[in-house]
């Protein structure tokens, strides 16, 4: 038997059908007692909260072509 998951927007609850308008919103704690919070959301329903942030690289090695 096979399974199918649905992912739903933790903000306005509808499905999230399009993998490509999906996103996951972290939210971490100065204080790491409280830990980490994740959302699961449509890119459409977070798009002015991240045009306040900022954008930050990609971590780890650069490619050997690249200095």
């Amino acid at each position: 038997m096979a399974r199918k998951s649905i992912i739903v927007s933790d903000i306005a609850g509808r499905e999230i059908r399009d993998e490509k308008d999906a996103a996951k919103v972290a939210i971490t704690y100065g204080d790491a007692r409280r830990g980490r919070v994740e959302l699961d959301v449509l890119a459409s329903e977070v798009d002015d909260l991240a045009g306040k942030g900022k954008k930050t690289a990609k971590r780890g090695r650069k490619p050997k072509g690249q200095a």
